[in-house]
């Protein structure tokens, strides 16, 4: 977002009443909250997608193979 956009946001939010801004800007950092969350998870996948396509490697590997049986959930 440019520094426009935020100014431009932030004159929009000046022209409602205080109690409206104040919502409005609950609904922003809450926003802006996920969006971070966001940026974590795919930052943390990012770095553990190799380990993971290897492990899919494997699986299906031991599956051609016969290595493999089926997980029993009841046990989780």
């Amino acid at each position: 977002m440019s520094a426009e956009a935020i100014v431009t946001v932030t004159q929009m939010m000046r022209t409602l009443p205080e109690s409206k801004q104040q919502q409005v800007a609950e609904h922003i950092s809450d926003y802006i909250a996920d969006l971070q969350d966001d940026m974590r998870w795919d930052e943390s996948f990012k770095k553990r997608e190799p380990n993971l396509i290897q492990q899919a490697r494997l699986a299906k590997q031991q599956i051609a193979e016969g290595k493999a049986s089926r997980m029993d959930i009841s046990h989780l």
